[in-house]
């Protein structure tokens, strides 16, 4: 059973006790910490990094969503929001938190909340691993050699951390080494499969993940466009906006725009924007 660090974060000392009962009912669970307010979990998240924040909506100085907004440049752990107001629900499952429970906290709706945390941590372990294990596959198919191997004999023996995204363990290293990603490991509805670069049409980001559109289909993975960015081969995709990444195999035409803005048009009629702050990177890459 893949183990769970927790982090509970409530402004109220009785919420806090409550939820750490709950835990101690859980197997391979560790509390790494309490926080009584948003600007304190902000910076236990930081420098604890855990896998799961229990975190309270309504606190004074910083909210919930506040700390998540604080902690948008850095390592975002899954987080469980335990409030007594439902109106947040709505926002809760927009920042793609794993569950939203009220309180008073009832023991069997927090162990229904908590096991779909620890089924997504082991889902992201085990992505993580295969993810590596099959970007070995693909080294040793290239003739990358015994250095590739000896990856592959540890790999099978470690389970890594909590995955970031599938396409920077990848990709990261084939950035290093002059060479690019040429699939990324998508999970979906249980499963888990590859998608080709060169079937990407454009690359759409939304706070810690990214939507792959391909075609008519939509793929959404748990990475950091930044991330992504530094995977995908510069001589075919472009970062046109801070989110937004372009296939240049399927743009069509760029129009000028506004205030030095230009609207890229891709094959399928897609209409993105190309922002100032890029233009001049872009010209580079397409030889302008």
């Amino acid at each position: 059973m893949v183990s769970v660090r927790v982090l509970i974060v409530d402004d109220e000392a009785l919420a806090r006790q409550r939820v750490r009962r709950l835990l101690q009912n859980e197997a391979d669970v560790e509390v790494v910490g309490e926080a009584e307010s948003g600007h304190e979990a902000v910076a236990m998240i930081r420098e604890l990094q855990p896998d799961l924040v229990c975190l309270d909506v309504q606190m004074p100085g910083l909210d919930g969503f506040g700390v998540l907004r604080e902690i948008d440049s850095g390592p975002v752990p899954m987080v469980l929001f335990i409030t007594a107001y439902d109106e947040h629900a709505q926002r809760a499952f927009d920042v793609h938190a794993v569950d939203y429970v009220l309180k008073p906290v009832d023991g069997d709706r927090f162990r229904s909340a908590f096991d779909k945390a620890r089924k997504q941590r082991a889902n992201a372990v085990a992505a993580e691993r295969l993810g590596e294990l099959l970007e070995t596959v693909r080294r040793l198919a290239d003739g990358s050699g015994a250095a590739a191997a000896g990856d592959a004999a540890a790999m099978l023996g470690v389970v890594g951390g909590a995955a970031n995204g599938t396409a920077n363990s990848a990709g990261g290293a084939n950035a290093a080494n002059g060479r690019y990603a040429s699939r990324i490991l998508v999970k979906q509805d249980g499963r888990m499969f590859f998608v080709k670069t060169t079937e990407i049409d454009w690359i759409e980001a939304d706070r810690n993940y990214v939507r792959l559109h391909v075609g008519k289909t939509a793929h959404t993975i748990r990475e950091r466009i930044s991330h992504l960015e530094e995977t995908l081969d510069p001589r075919l995709f472009a970062r046109i906006h801070r989110s937004t990444i372009v296939n240049l195999n399927r743009v069509r035409e760029m129009q000028q725009w506004f205030s030095g803005d230009y609207v890229v048009i891709l094959e399928d009629g897609t209409r993105l924007r190309l922002s100032r702050h890029y233009r001049d990177r872009v010209e580079k890459q397409v030889g302008v």
